[in-house]
């Protein structure tokens, strides 16, 4: 895909100053969001103002040395300084009919088309390296040009009070709130922060995949544990030697956002990480969920149903807490009363009971499981079944009219009987019990800026069970990379689903002590869709690749 740095190379070329070779050579030298024009800079191959004069002259605009250039005090006036902050804009000259106003990317035409309706002026751009506009800001305007406009836009909410970052902050409260900033606009699930023998690593998760994006010295370890342990509020930072749990609330750009932090100790010091809690998932319904037309109205149908147990089965960070909020939100109505029991509250659900479990006093999942059936719920949500006492529970519930969610950790949806079974239930309670049994993973969405046509190869064919008229009469995508995906070419995660529905014929097979294997394959012919066979349909829509569901479904032999 043709990008402006594709264009700026290009006449970088035609004016003599770069060569084809030297491009390809840089590129692939490229680490991480750096650029081949930043690499070629920073090589001393190029100088900051020949890039810029090849864009002024590109678009016919006269370049301007701005470190040279006299600038009267009261012309900085004209720019508030969040405007020259963000655009990266300064003013020059004002003749009262236009204001000439210095900016380093004459392509941003962002900038250019919001910078007159912003000021309310015409404006007569020039250009100036970014350096120099980087040190003008910084020289006429309050705080660090780039942190300064971080912090603007973050608040950490305390038990005390609202404490919002500002320029005027120690460095490493400055670095942990641009970090936090830029692990929520990345959609960022959760921040790593390692310290290692010699140096301390930032890692973010972004869509399922560790990213490194900061390699810190080590002797900054002390002090960014110690302002995260701070922001929770609950964190002690006397304490290295045990594993510690906190919470930290932060406002950024004026929406809510939770952060789960988890501090274990290891060899080289102690190792954080924050999960960020994202809201907006609570609002997903079943179509971004990933569930498709047929397989919505079957969910619909099995979650408005008056009674019994409906299991989300899968591995960690197979998304079913995700999953059953959204259910609870689908079917949260004030004529219904849901109460959950979980460990940890992770998000916190308006109209909705939650209850936290706390071992440590006795508050175990089965005690609150029996102290919720005393509040007369129609809807419970038991976080994770891990035991006899709390299956059996969450059981007699489902038999005396209530409906309940819980999880499971199975590899797939009629696995969960074998388990249920292991623990010690009876295999005529399973049977009488459970209504469905929802097997998930996730798998990366197609970047959809960047996504283009693909081949399969035969390989993948035969593995995936497809034929050559399948594939023609279908829109099979792959990755390609861009900026809005970081080069990554997928952009998002959604669910691949195995919904085993429980009917007549099935209580009979669980009551006959069928395998797994052998109920899989009963299942099979009744019509249950494999993980791999709901992939396969995502991959023929062109939602996702290929290569995602055959990562994720390896362990279907199917």
């Amino acid at each position: 895909m043709y990008s402006n740095e594709d264009y700026l190379l290009e006449l970088l070329t035609e004016a003599g100053l770069v060569t084809a070779e030297e491009i390809d050579s840089v590129r692939s030298q490229l680490k991480g969001s750096e650029s081949a024009v930043e690499r070629l800079i920073s090589d001393d191959r190029l100088s900051e103002e020949q890039v810029a004069q090849v864009c002024a002259q590109s678009s016919s605009m006269d370049f301007i040395d701005l470190i040279h250039t006299p600038i009267a005090p009261d012309l900085f006036e004209k720019i508030p300084d969040d405007i020259a902050k963000r655009f990266r804009a300064v003013p020059v000259a004002d003749d009262g009919i236009y204001l000439t106003v210095a900016v380093s990317d004459p392509l941003d035409f962002e900038t250019l088309d919001s910078l007159p309706h912003i000021l309310g002026r015409e404006i007569q751009p020039v250009c100036a390296t970014a350096s120099a506009i980087n040190q003008i800001i910084h020289q006429n305007y309050a705080g660090d040009v780039d942190e300064a406009e971080k912090v603007s836009e973050f608040t950490v909410v305390s038990a005390e009070g609202n404490e919002e970052a500002s320029a005027d902050d120690a460095p490493i409260i400055r670095m942990v709130s641009a970090m936090l900033l830029d692990a929520f606009k990345m959609g960022v699930s959760d921040i790593h922060i390692e310290p290692l023998e010699t140096s301390l690593r930032i890692r973010f998760r972004v869509d399922g995949k560790l990213v490194e994006v900061d390699n810190h010295p080590k002797k900054l370890h002390p002090a960014i544990v110690a302002r995260v342990k701070v922001m929770s509020g609950s964190m002690s930072i006397a304490e290295k030697r045990l594993p510690q749990d906190g919470r930290i609330q932060i406002r950024v750009a004026g929406k809510e956002v939770d952060l789960r932090v988890s501090s274990v100790p290891s060899n080289h010091g102690e190792s954080i990480v924050m999960r960020i809690l994202d809201k907006t998932s609570l609002m997903l319904g079943l179509p971004e969920l990933g569930f498709l037309s047929d397989d919505q109205d079957t969910f619909n149908k099995l979650i408005r149903l008056p009674d019994g147990i409906i299991l989300v089965t899968g591995p960690t960070g197979s998304g079913k807490t995700t999953t059953l909020y959204g259910c609870l939100n689908t079917i949260n109505t004030p004529d219904r009363k849901i109460i959950t029991v979980e460990d940890p509250v992770e998000y916190e659900l308006p109209g909705i009971n939650q209850v936290m479990v706390k071992t440590d006093i006795g508050m175990t999942f089965a005690a609150a499981l029996r102290a919720m059936m005393r509040q007369a719920p129609n809807i419970i949500m038991v976080g994770e079944i891990r035991d006899k006492e709390t299956a059996s529970i969450a059981i007699q519930a489902a038999l005396t009219g209530h409906l309940v969610f819980s999880t499971l950790h199975t590899n797939d949806a009629p696995g969960a009987v074998a388990r249920l079974a292991d623990i010690g239930i009876q295999r005529f309670l399973i049977a009488s019990s459970i209504r469905a049994i929802v097997a998930q993973r996730l798998v990366r969405k197609l970047c959809p800026k960047c996504k283009a046509p693909a081949v399969l190869t035969d390989r993948e064919m035969r593995v995936l069970g497809l034929d050559a008229k399948q594939v023609a009469e279908s829109e099979i995508m792959g990755p390609e990379g861009c900026d809005m995906c970081r080069t990554t070419g997928y952009k998002g995660r959604m669910g691949i689903f195995e919904i085993f529905k429980v009917d007549d014929e099935v209580r009979h097979l669980i009551n006959e002590k069928l395998t797994s294997p052998q109920l899989r394959r009963r299942a099979r012919e009744l019509g249950m869709r494999t993980l791999r066979e709901d992939g396969i349909r995502k991959i023929l829509s062109g939602s996702t690749s290929s290569e995602e569901v055959l990562r994720v479904t390896m362990a279907d032999s199917d």
